[in-house]
């Protein structure tokens, strides 16, 4: 009678009759690792790790601030631009002139965010428009101003901080006298000063205006502040600044472009530029 072939080993006894010797548990376990570093790559490997950043910044809310859940709504719009090119920000907040400086001498990726002077142009590299302000005149409700050119506030005690951009023709007039100039070291001190009376117009970004009004004067103060309504400019672009020198700075302006442009035909861009209410009354 002829004999039966033996029935063929399923994969499971062959793997329960080879795990029996410790040879064959070696062997098992090793296979179990890896196949688990395969499953742990297959995980990552839709998932590439961000390229962390450091960029510089300073206080000026609503744009640029601690508090804030989302640290103000340029260095939103900076962070989500990044994002979208592979890069996850961190952001590191100074006081403006050394954010700009450290920025310059390399010790940062980037600064955010920035107005366009001819200084910054010549020394760092400059990103497509993060956002455009409004820059416009506030003044003390009581003095119904009215002017059309720079040479109407002559007259009056014009406010100013340093360290911002303004216009070149702004610059001009105060440093040449031709306008009484002075110095505040910040738009809240100067709001502060305009209330005592110590000066009587200043040049502020609307939006900032109206975050500061709105956090820091009762309601009767801040009705006593108007802005009108003619611009400074109205082409106040800002920018993501860029150490030249720094080998990677135009592969991360690139890059920057290309997210901040996505976001910005996705329609992201111009629903974080809502405008802020101002107090009743401001304007």
């Amino acid at each position: 009678m002829r004999r039966q072939p033996a029935p063929a080993m399923t994969l499971r006894r062959m793997l329960a009759e080879l795990g029996r010797g410790p040879l064959g548990r070696w062997a098992l376990g090793w296979g179990a690792l890896q196949l688990s570093l395969c499953g742990m790559l297959a995980s990552t490997a839709g998932h590439a790790v961000a390229t962390p950043l450091r960029i510089a910044t300073g206080e000026l809310p609503p744009y640029a601030t601690q508090n804030r859940q989302d640290q103000g709504i340029a260095l939103d719009i900076v962070r989500r631009a990044f994002a979208l090119a592979g890069y996850q920000v961190q952001y590191h907040f100074l006081p403006w002139a050394r954010a700009q400086q450290e920025t310059r001498q390399g010790l940062y990726d980037a600064s955010a965010y920035w107005g366009a002077s001819a200084e910054r142009r010549r020394d760092f590299l400059l990103s497509d428009n993060v956002l455009t302000e409004q820059w416009l005149l506030v003044y003390r409700r009581e003095l119904k101003l009215d002017w059309t050119t720079l040479a109407d506030l002559r007259g009056y005690k014009v406010g100013y901080v340093r360290d911002y951009t303004y216009t070149p023709e702004f610059w001009s007039k105060i440093q040449s006298g031709e306008l009484d100039g002075d110095a505040t070291p910040t738009d809240l001190a100067g709001l502060r000063k305009m209330l005592l009376g110590r000066i009587d117009v200043l040049p502020m970004e609307r939006n900032v205006a109206c975050d500061l009004l709105g956090h820091h004067f009762k309601p009767a103060e801040a009705a006593q502040f108007a802005a009108h309504p003619r611009l400074l400019t109205d082409s106040f672009s800002t920018h993501l600044i860029l150490p030249p020198q720094v080998a990677r700075s135009a592969e991360l302006l690139r890059d920057f472009n290309l997210g901040l442009k996505k976001l910005k035909d996705s329609g992201e861009h111009g629903r974080l530029l809502r405008a802020l209410p101002c107090p009743a009354g401001w304007n």
